[in-house]
Formats: C-alpha cells, sequence, structure tokens
C-alpha cells in the first residue's frame, strides 16, 4: 500500500464467512447428535433444536443491525490508494482467525447431543443460517445505496474481527462494479451482479 492507502474487506464477506462453516459443522454434529438416545430423548431433542435453530437464526441475523446501518449511512468514499481485498482472502482469514472457535463449538455441539440429541448442532446451524440473511440484508442495503461497504483490514484484528465491533471507525464505500464480489458478498457469476 502506498501514499496512505489502506487495506479494505467487503463488509458483507466478513460477515457471511462464518455462514458456511457453521451451516455444516452444525449439520454434522446434528447427524451425529441424532444418533444418541440422549437424556431427553430424540424427539425432545430435535423438537428443541428445531426451536433453537429459529430464534438464534433470527438474534443473529437482526443483531447489531442499527450499527451497521449507521456504519454504512456514513460511510466515506474510498480513496484512489486503498487496496481492495479478494473476496477468497477475506473469507479465508476470518476461517483461520475464528478455526479453534470453530472446532469448539462442534465438539460442544457433539458434546451436548448426550444430553438433548441433534440440538446443539442444529443451534450452530442455526447460526450460520443467521449470518448468511445478514450478509442478504447488507446485500440489500449494498444495492439501494448502488455502493459496496469495506471496512479497513487493521481494524479487523487479523480476520478475527466483526465489520460492526468497538475497533471499527467508519466503513469506506466504492462504485458497485468494485471488488470481485456482489451485494451481500456472494461470488460474481460471469462478471454479472447476482
Amino acid at each position: 500500500m502506498t501514499r496512505g492507502g489502506q487495506g479494505l474487506a467487503r463488509v458483507a464477506v466478513v460477515v457471511r464467512a462464518g455462514a458456511a462453516p457453521m451451516w455444516w459443522l452444525g449439520v454434522l454434529a446434528a447427524g451425529i447428535g441424532v444418533v444418541a438416545p440422549g437424556v431427553t430423548g430424540r424427539r425432545i431433542g430435535v423438537t428443541a433444536g428445531a426451536a433453537l435453530f429459529l430464534v438464534v437464526a433470527a438474534l443473529v441475523a437482526l443483531l447489531h443491525r442499527k450499527r451497521y446501518a449507521a456504519l454504512a449511512g456514513a460511510a466515506a468514499r474510498a480513496g484512489k490508494h486503498d487496496v481492495l481485498q479478494d473476496r477468497a482472502v477475506t473469507a479465508r482469514n476470518w476461517r483461520r482467525g475464528h478455526r479453534w472457535w470453530l472446532l469448539v463449538a462442534f465438539l460442544a455441539a457433539l458434546g451436548s447431543a448426550f444430553a438433548v440429541p441433534a440440538a446443539g448442532g442444529m443451534l450452530l446451524a442455526g447460526a450460520g443460517v443467521g449470518l448468511r440473511l445478514k450478509a442478504a440484508w447488507l446485500g440489500s442495503l449494498e444495492r439501494g445505496s448502488e455502493e459496496l461497504l469495506w471496512v479497513r483490514v487493521d481494524w479487523l484484528g487479523r480476520g478475527a474481527g466483526t465489520p460492526a465491533g468497538k475497533r471499527v471507525k467508519a466503513y469506506r464505500a466504492t462504485g458497485i462494479a468494485a471488488g470481485d464480489a456482489a451485494p451481500g458478498g456472494a461470488r460474481r457469476r460471469g462478471g454479472v451482479l447476482v
């Protein structure tokens, strides 16, 4: 980076980065966990898990929306010397920064199956769905304002931070065609926004 430029990561990509690993680890933990009869029995475990899935997905999707909206509304234009981080790099950094947390969450979900079968895995999967919903909401904000939202990489702290955390002071904005991710953080397909 030269002349005062900053490394910038897409806000929606950072949010979306945890969705897939949480979903798949949750599905795996629920699938393994349903084999154990548990203390409560499978029927109660799956019913409780379904309720947890819905509640956690909604909570994660709605958490910090005001903060995201305020930062988005006050976003300054990115400078010409700012460096836009690729989608794959941003996702990889987030996953590396959270790998131990993901492992602990997976093991806790598996362990909880001995008490309430499948519930822990469904809770973890619900968190993944909530992150995907939050990224989709950010995508609608980006499409509405016709600009993409970026956060300084150094404010994320080795990829392990949240783009709405206390360290984040402001967002930067670029045109809708900047970077290699569509609004909401998904891959661009065939050069067309999806």
